[in-house]
This record gives structure tokens, sequence and C-alpha cells, in this order.
């Protein structure tokens, strides 16, 4: 089983989303998202394309547009942001279909069945609400605000002019 960068992203985009949600009035636009997390925006565009035409999300228009969540925090678990970017976690070669080993079932078909059911049950039993209260999440969501502000605020500064007493320390 490999969950590729487009179920992580679309992942770690929707628990931006929900943070930035809690922390500001309006939407959040997809820049905004792509700077914290090194997202690439035409990436993500495709990734909320559709996870909005799943339901997860909306969309707002215009110079104050961006995204909202569609559904409360509780109602929107990893599985379904997985599924909406037609990701998988499936451990299985035959992708469950029982031809894994020239086309008749192989020794450990059930072992990779039963992992990809634990798995699946796994992602949709937490959602973002519960993916919110996890240890560290709070912690990092600060430190990329922080990181994204000063990043920001280094680009708008062009030159900066020292006394000479300052540049030029005894």
């Amino acid at each position: 089983m490999r969950l590729t960068t487009r179920g992580r992203y679309a992942v770690t985009a929707l628990l931006d989303l929900a943070i930035q949600t809690g922390q500001q009035d309006g939407a959040v636009s997809l820049s905004d998202i792509a700077k914290r997390q090194s997202i690439s925006i035409s990436y993500l565009e495709q990734l909320f394309s559709k996870l909005r035409k799943r339901g997860l999300v909306t969309s707002i228009r215009g110079a104050a547009g961006g995204y909202h969540l569609a559904k409360p925090l509780a109602d929107i678990d990893v599985m379904s942001i997985i599924s909406a970017v037609d990701e998988s976690v499936d451990a299985m070669q035959c992708e469950g279909r029982g031809d894994c080993q020239g086309g008749t079932m192989c020794l450990t078909h059930d072992l990779w069945c039963a992992l990809s059911n634990h798995i699946e049950e796994y992602l949709k039993n937490i959602t973002l609400a519960q993916l919110l209260d996890m240890k560290n999440v709070q912690s990092v969501s600060e430190r990329q605000q922080l990181m994204s502000a000063i990043d920001t605020t280094a680009k708008d500064i062009t030159t900066i002019t020292l006394p000479t007493s300052e540049a030029n320390p005894a």
C-alpha cells in the first residue's frame, strides 16, 4: 500500500483549512495554504476541485474569495478526504479481485485484504476535529504561520541600512 502525495496533500490542506477557519473570519485562499504547506497552488486547485465536487469544501469567488469547509469538522473523516481525490488505501496488488498470482489468488491475499480493511476503518474513524486535538498539530501550525509571516515580510523588505556603528561593531 502506498498513499501518494495526492491523498497526503488533500488531508494536509483540509487540516490547514480547518485550522485557519477557526482562527479567522472569511474564506481561506489556496495561495495561503500553498505557502504554509509548501504545496504547489496548481496542485491544490486540482485537489480542491475534487473536494468541492464531493461536498467537502465550498468556494467563494472574488477578491475576498477562497474556501470554507462544507461540513462540521466532526463530520469530515480522513478516509472521505482520501476517497474524494480518487486515492486508495488498498494494500492488495490485485485491488481485491483475487487474481494476484497469475490470475489466481496469492497465498497472502487474505492478509493484505485484512490490512486494507483495518487501514480504511481507522481512517474512517479519524475526523478533522480529532486531528486538531492531536498533540503536535497546534504547535506545528503556529510554526508554519510564523514562517509564512517571516517569508512574506522578508519579500517586502528591499534594503535595510544600518547606522555605521551597528554595521561595524567593535
